[in-house]
């Protein structure tokens, strides 16, 4: 059971050590700018040629499943991020409500939802192709909401006709064309997941580097505070804990069986890092990227380690529920 960071979070925390003490700026910011773009184009792209469409297909028969992962996703996590931005005291006004709501709209993850799924005996299958049609939607979605988040709470910000042809050309562009070549190279790139993995890990990193060196230029630490961030860590694990309770007894309610109750839980309470660093380093200028990101990277982290210890509690009972049948 892990309860330190992964090497990938150890490297998260090193880049914005870095980026807080030797902030990329000048003429070499211009450049790594456009690595990184350059980066998530590639990212988006293998996404979209290692998608099989027949198990999208496939997968698409269990809807009422799909369809409940989908709501929590995407009305469920942005309904509680705009309540706790109307019942907590002036945190509607602070520099992270932001963050906190594009954190609401991501989708869900991939490997770390069907990995807690299958360790707790879940509908593997189902999660499979619920957290794929999940990352599908977020290209689209993600950027409406995110508009529509910022207009019900009154402030500034949202996607612009300019954000929009942006994120079209780096963002659904290469995933749209790594569709349609995905019938003769996608055997290629699934055979090759390590080289798709160093890509999603490295555009990541580069996106928060470039965020993080822009937020410390605009001064982020003077603005921020240990206070602050004991705050934000408790609003990620409220808002986790709500979520993850309302899909397991919700499903329940609703008449699921165990195996999916279990993948509606792990797959509809996920936030996407994967997805959500490079979207905000697309929707967002560099200078608030930061502070956009922060929220994304501890919630990562808390439901990694939260759902690493639910979802070997679950396997654990169903060891015990098999033994008792068998004894039987």
């Amino acid at each position: 059971m892990r309860f330190l960071p992964d090497k990938f979070t150890s490297l998260l925390v090193a880049t914005v050590v870095v980026a807080s003490f030797l902030p990329v700026s000048g003429t070499f910011a211009i450049w790594f700018d456009w690595a990184t773009r350059i980066a998530i184009g590639l990212l988006f792209f293998l996404h979209g040629a290692r998608l099989s469409r027949q198990a999208v297909v496939q997968g698409l028969t269990h809807w009422k499943l799909h369809l409940t992962v989908l709501l929590s996703t995407f009305a469920l996590f942005p309904l509680v991020g705009l309540l706790a931005g109307l019942l907590i005291p002036g945190f509607e006004k602070t520099a992270f409500y932001s963050g906190i709501l594009f954190l609401c709209v991501l989708p869900s993850t991939v490997q770390s939802s069907i990995a807690f799924t299958s360790i707790a005996q879940g509908n593997v299958p189902a999660a499979v192709v619920a957290a794929t049609v999940s990352n599908i939607l977020g290209i689209f979605l993600t950027p409406l909401l995110i508009t529509l988040l910022f207009a019900v709470q009154g402030g500034e910000g949202g996607v612009s006709l300019d954000a929009m042809k942006t994120i079209f050309l780096q963002l659904l562009a290469p995933f749209i064309l790594g569709q349609i070549l995905q019938r003769w190279i996608g055997n290629f790139v699934r055979r090759h997941n390590r080289v798709l993995s160093l890509v999603d890990r490295g555009s990541i990193l580069m996106v928060v580097y470039l965020a993080f060196s822009e937020a410390i230029v605009a001064g982020l630490w003077q603005k921020l505070d240990w206070h602050d961030l004991e705050i934000l860590v408790a609003l990620c694990c409220g808002l986790l804990v709500i979520i993850l309770l309302v899909t397991w007894y919700g499903s329940g309610w609703l008449g699921f069986n165990r195996a999916d109750r279990i993948t509606i839980m792990f797959c509809g309470s996920k936030k996407s890092l994967a997805s959500g660093a490079p979207m905000a380093g697309v929707i967002f200028s560099t200078a608030s990227a930061g502070s956009i990101v922060l929220p994304l990277m501890l919630f990562h982290q808390i439901q990694l380690m939260a759902c690493a210890i639910i979802a070997r509690r679950l396997s654990e009972q169903a060891k015990q529920q098999m033994h008792i049948v068998s004894a039987e």
